[in-house]
């Protein structure tokens, strides 16, 4: 679908309507007064007028800076509305099944993932033991799960043998258990507590008969305040990185939209920090990204080891505020041109 329809957009606008939170409204409204001095009336109606100009929600609103931004160059910024419109474009939701179920995404790229695992349906416990004999500490993930909900490290040493492990992961509902990785030194010394990865979104562009993966960004995710996996909503932080030299261009950012100069646990300034294997992993995402042509705009994230990347997971539905925050675009520039300029569709 490369256009809505007016019935198709005032659908979506009204089960959006249909699901706003007041609290999170008035806190919203509230940040956007404290940041510009406007008064509220005065943002509640300039945040209406946004959300039925660019499509643009009030979490949008206040994240991409908009109550000091002029019409020229909100018009640039992807937002709620606009990213669904990319995503039906240029995704398959029936291709998408992979990238939402651990079990096949794993099985499917089995060979970008530099790690081994067991699909937990129908494994049997001489394959678990098998798999599990010399690993002390494994990864039971969820066949279905976001922001790294529902994900535990096991260790062997907390159960009284391999069979309670085993039927520990049996009685759960996980999709996969997975071989541990090992992060490069550079990462650990940033934020040990976790697995920090990058955060690489590729877009295939072109025709089907050639299509040319691109790499529309790159951020470095870490893990924050002890927690073991890098998600913003568990905490984390992330920061663009150059995709040449791997170095941290910009502070870091949290979902609470806070930035950071350095990390809050290490005292690492973020600035000038440098990621190994930048180039690297991103030509590993752009080979995995032609793998699944029907999933053209892919969100992938990449471990770097100390040997070199790889893929932790696909997302189906990448997040597009990572290169568009305030901090990171001085320029006042989204990525609406470019997503517009490679895809004539989008355009009206």
């Amino acid at each position: 679908m490369s256009k809505w329809s007016f019935l198709e957009r005032a659908g979506y606008i009204k089960r959006i309507l249909g699901g706003v939170r007041l609290e999170e409204l008035k806190k919203s409204l509230n940040k956007a007064k404290e940041r510009s001095g406007k008064p509220k009336p005065l943002l509640f109606v300039d945040m209406l007028w946004c959300f039925v100009r660019y499509g643009a929600g009030y979490h949008d609103y206040v994240m991409f800076g908009f109550y000091d931004m002029d019409g020229k160059h909100r018009d640039t910024y992807v937002t709620r509305i606009r990213n669904k419109k990319l995503i039906e474009l240029v995704n398959d939701p029936v291709t998408a099944d992979i990238f939402d179920h651990k079990s096949q995404f794993d099985t499917r790229f089995r060979q970008y993932l530099a790690r081994d695992f067991r699909v937990v349906q129908g494994l049997s416990y001489e394959d678990f033991a098998a798999f599990a004999q010399d690993r002390p500490v494994l990864f039971a993930k969820p066949d279905v799960g976001e922001s790294g909900k529902g994900i535990q490290r096991l260790k062997q040493a907390d159960f009284p043998d391999l069979k309670a492990m085993y039927d520990f992961i049996q009685a759960g509902s996980f999709g996969v258990v997975e071989q541990e990785l090992k992060q490069h030194p550079d990462l650990d010394t940033l934020y040990p507590g976790s697995i920090n990865t990058l955060r690489i979104v590729t877009l295939l562009t072109g025709t089907p008969d050639h299509w040319q993966p691109q790499c529309v960004y790159a951020v470095i995710k870490t893990g924050a305040g002890g927690k073991f996996v890098d998600n913003l909503e568990n905490g984390g932080l992330f920061c663009p990185v150059d995709r040449e030299s791997g170095v941290i261009t910009g502070v870091g950012h949290t979902s609470a939209l806070t930035t950071l100069e350095k990390h809050p646990d290490t005292g690492i300034p973020l600035i000038g920090y440098r990621v190994p294997f930048v180039p690297e992993a991103i030509a590993l995402c752009q080979q995995a990204a032609l793998e699944e042509p029907k999933m053209r705009l892919v969100g992938w994230d990449v471990c770097i080891t100390p040997t070199g990347p790889a893929i932790i997971e696909g997302n189906d539905y990448p997040g597009y505020d990572f290169w568009q925050q305030p901090e990171h675009t001085p320029d006042r520039i989204g990525l609406w041109p470019y997503y517009c300029s490679v895809l004539p569709e989008l355009k009206p």
